[in-house]
Order: C-alpha cells, then structure tokens, then sequence
C-alpha cells in the first residue's frame, strides 16, 4: 500500500470506491458519507486526493458534486474516470419480492433504475439513502426491505442478489473525478472544465462566449447551466472543452472569456479519459 490517501463515497462497496479502486490500487482508501464530507478532507489535508461522481449517461450530471466545486470548494479536477454501472437488487438473505414494502438507494441509483421501479415495485415506500452501501445497511436493520446497490456490496454485507442489471440501460455509465489541490499538468490530449456567469442579460453574451471557442478551432465537449442559488432566472454556465488550459489557444479563449464574466472558475485541466484499451 502506498502512502497516498484518497478519500471517496463511502462505505466500502460503493461505486465510488470502485472508480478509486480502478484509479490506484495502492493507495489507502478513506471512506466519508457525503460529497462534501470528501472534498472537506482533501481541503483540510486528510486525504491528498478525492474521488467523486460527476456525471451519469442515464441521470445527467452530479449536482452535488457540481455544488461543491461552484461555491464551496477550491479544489481541482486533477483526473476523470469513467465506469461502467450495473445495478443488483438486494435483500437480506431469505427474502422474497412479494415481501418488500420498502426500497432503499441513493438518489442517483433510484433514477438510473426508475422503469424497474416503476414496474416492479409500484406500490413500495422509495426512500433516499446517502450512498448505495448506506442503503444496505439500512436494509439489513429494517423489515421488508430491499435495496439498490452493488455486486460488491452484497458480498461485503452478506445480502442476498435478487434481480441484476436492473438500471435502464445496459451501457449505464458514470464518470467520476479525482479532485486534488492542483490540477494535471499537460499530456497532449486533455480536457479543461471550468463555470462562468454575467452580472448583466442580455442578448448575444453567451454566443460571444462561444464564439471565443470556435473562432480557435476549440471542441465543446459538454454545456450545460445551473442556478446561481443568488436570484431566480440568473445562471452558471459549465463547459467542458477539449485541450489543456496551458496550450496557447485555450488560455487566450480562457482570458476572454474570464473579461466577459462577472464569476469564472477553471475546474481543471486533466488528462482525456479514454479506457483500458
């Protein structure tokens, strides 16, 4: 084990703890029961790193996460991670359908598995939980009780798998991201997130925004807008683009961009995920 500390989604059997798994194997894993409760620990020195999801393919992106690096952490996206999702549902040992009453997962998992749900437990109470491990936990102290969570988890806790593959999708993915104090210098092939607002509204400010973009050949690979929680009707925009915050291009069209902002933050520069091969 190496002396790296990352912090992540816990308890174990996440799929966050999966994503840090994949992201280093050696390092000590530190389990915390909230987004914020992982980027506090990178932030105080507690872990060097943090892993956390971002987005989902089903479920669009993390707002908690999103939350977090807006408007109460300083941190950055050092790496991305993307894994593949397969949701199992499990009770405690013995348990059959017809008996569950009540359905137990994160907030994420319950949406990525809504046409199961829907379908199969109609009438069950579907109660939120802080994290899919948390669920189980949760299941396994309660009567007629399932829960949404990982293959991993049954095997930790002792629950029993009662249906697999039960998320809508089959190519279910979520992409995670490491957060550090400093972000990853260049590699050649990368991505920038960052997030910006205007203090004024009017017509043509956000297509100037992305004309800064395009006039220099620059891929837009996500947008998207968020509340600024200040005033009704005024937004955060989000872009994900390709290419590192260094490289000449991007940081001229970065500089014009943070001139027309009345807010701007860069998330990070990190390499392009792009698999196991």
């Amino acid at each position: 084990m190496s002396d790296k500390r990352i912090a992540y989604l816990g308890p174990p059997g996440t799929f966050t703890e999966e994503a840090a798994l994949l992201y280093d194997p050696s390092a000590q894993l530190l389990p915390f029961a909230s987004v914020a409760a992982v980027a506090a620990a990178v932030d105080s020195g507690m872990a060097e790193e943090g892993v956390v999801a971002i987005e989902n393919s089903i479920e669009g992106s993390v707002t908690d996460t999103l939350d977090i690096l807006i408007h109460e952490s300083r941190l950055s996206i050092r790496r991305e991670l993307v894994l593949p999702i397969e949701h199992y549902l499990l009770v405690r040992p013995g348990m059959q359908a017809a008996h569950v009453k009540v359905l137990l997962s994160h907030p994420q998992a319950l949406g990525q598995c809504r046409r199961f749900v829907e379908r199969c437990f109609a009438k069950a109470d579907v109660v939120a939980a802080l994290s899919t491990t948390a669920a189980v936990e949760e299941m396994l102290a309660r009567e007629n009780a399932a829960a949404i969570a990982t293959r991993r988890a049954a095997a930790i806790y002792g629950a029993e798998i009662l249906a697999r593959n039960i998320q809508d999708r089959s190519d279910n993915l979520t992409r995670f991201v490491v957060l550090a104090e400093t972000d990853h210098p260049a590699t050649g092939d990368d991505k920038t997130s960052l997030a910006f607002s205007f203090a004024e509204d009017r017509p043509g400010l956000l297509v100037a925004v992305m004309q800064e973009f395009s006039t220099r050949d620059i891929n837009l690979t996500k947008v998207e807008s968020r509340p600024t929680k200040e005033r009704l009707g005024e937004y955060i925009f989000l872009v994900d683009l390709a290419g590192h915050r260094s490289e000449a291009a991007v940081a001229e069209a970065l500089a014009r961009v943070e001139a027309q902002a009345s807010f701007f933050r860069i998330f990070g520069s990190y390499p392009r995920y792009v698999g196991n091969g």
